[in-house]
C-alpha cells in the first residue's frame, strides 16, 4: 500500500524499549503521534525527547480502559500496537496477565479502532508462536505445533482477532513476529539480565538452561526499520511477517561477546537442564524471506547488536539499578 496518507500514528507502549524508539522514528518521518502509556514498565526518560516535539502528545492510560483508549485514539489513522506483556520466563505465575494484556488488549484496541474509524494496525507478535518448530529456518507458512508459553498463546490469539477485523471490518494489518530485540533502551532480556549479574558480581554468572540454546536476535532499529520499510511495500489485507537475521547463535556465544567486551571471565553455573525455563524454545531461527523480498534486510549481527546493547546499558546504567 501507499502509505503516504498516513500521517497521524497512536502507538501503545510508546514508553517502552521498542514503542519508544518507534515514536522517536514516526516523529522524524514527519508523523503527529500519540503515545499512549501506563507507565507500569514503560520509563519516562524514554520518551524525554518526544516530549519536546510539537507533534507529540502523551496520554497516560491503560489499554485495559476501552473508553480512555478510544477517546485517546480518535483522530488517528494507524495504530502502531506494541503495548503487552512480555515476561516470557514467569507466565505461569501469573497465567491472567497474558491473557489480559496480550489478548484482551489487543480485542480492546481492534474494537477502539473500529468505533474511531481507523483501519491500519501494525502489531508486534513473537516468534513464540511457533513453539517447538520443526522446521529451520521457520516460514511463515509453518504449521503450527503444541504453544509451549502462556505468551506465544496470548499474541497467536491477537493475531487470531486481527485477521478476523481485517476479514470483517474491512481493516488492513501488518503482523510482525518478531525474535527477540537488541539495544538502546533495552530494559529485559537475557543480556540485561547478565549485566545486572555481572555488575553485582563479576566473578560469577548464574546460566538458565545449559548455554547451548540456540538463537536469533534483532537490533531495536533494524526492527523498526522493517516495520517502515513493511508499510510501504507490502500489499493490502492482512500481512504476516517474521523479523530476524539470517544467523543464530548460542546462549554462550553471546555470553563471551558480553564478557569479553567488559573484559571479564566469570566462572559460570547452568540449571534448568536443556531449557532455562517451561517455554524456553531451545532452538529460535526465522525465515525472513517474506520481508526480504520487500527489499529490507538487517544492517547490524547479532554479535554487533549484543556489543551495542551492553555498551547502551554501560552508559545507563540506572536502567539496570532501578528496582
Amino acid at each position: 500500500m501507499d502509505p503516504s496518507h498516513l500521517s497521524r500514528a497512536f502507538v501503545t507502549g510508546a514508553a517502552g524499549f521498542i514503542g519508544s524508539n518507534l515514536v522517536d522514528r514516526l516523529l522524524a518521518a514527519g508523523f503527529s503521534v500519540v503515545g499512549y502509556d501506563n507507565f507500569t514498565t514503560g520509563q519516562r526518560e524514554f520518551i524525554a525527547g518526544a516530549l519536546q516535539h510539537p507533534e507529540f502528545k502523551l496520554v497516560e492510560g491503560d489499554v485495559l480502559d476501552p473508553a480512555a483508549l478510544a477517546a485517546a485514539m480518535a483522530g488517528c489513522d494507524i495504530v502502531f500496537h506494541l503495548a503487552a506483556n512480555a515476561d516470557v520466563r514467569f507466565g505461569l505465575q501469573h497465567p491472567r496477565k497474558d491473557l489480559e494484556q496480550n489478548t484482551i488488549a489487543t480485542f480492546n484496541v481492534l474494537e477502539a479502532m473500529r468505533t474511531s474509524g481507523v483501519t491500519n494496525i501494525a502489531f508486534s507478535s513473537t516468534g513464540s508462536i511457533y513453539g517447538e518448530a520443526e522446521v529451520f529456518p521457520t516460514p511463515e507458512t509453518a504449521p503450527f505445533p503444541v504453544q509451549t508459553s502462556l505468551y506465544g498463546a496470548s499474541k497467536l490469539a491477537g493475531e487470531g482477532l486481527i485477521m478476523a477485523y481485517c476479514e470483517g471490518f474491512k481493516f488492513r494489518s501488518w503482523i510482525f513476529r518478531f525474535v527477540s530485540i537488541l539495544g538502546e533502551r533495552y530494559t529485559h532480556g537475557h543480556v540485561f539480565d547478565f549485566y545486572r549479574q555481572l555488575l553485582a558480581d563479576p566473578t560469577r554468572l548464574a546460566v538458565l538452561g545449559d548455554g547451548k540454546q540456540q538463537k536469533s536476535y534483532l537490533y531495536v532499529h533494524d526492527c523498526i526499520d522493517a516495520i517502515l520499510h513493511a508499510l510501504k511495500h507490502a500489499p493490502d489485507g492482512v500481512n504476516v511477517l517474521n523479523l530476524g537475521t539470517s544467523e543464530y547463535c548460542q546462549v554462550n556465544d553471546s555470553i563471551g561477546w558480553i564478557t569479553g567486551h567488559l573484559g571479564l571471565k566469570p566462572q559460570l553455573s547452568y540449571s534448568g537442564g536443556s531449557q532455562g525455563w517451561v517455554g524456553d524454545n531451545k532452538f529460535i531461527f526465522l525465515d525472513t524471506a517474506r520481508i526480504r523480498a520487500l527489499g529490507w534486510q538487517p544492517k547490524l549481527t547479532i554479535r554487533e547488536g549484543i556489543i551495542r546493547t551492553v555498551q547502551w546499558l554501560s552508559e545507563n546504567r540506572w536502567v539496570v539499578e532501578r528496582p
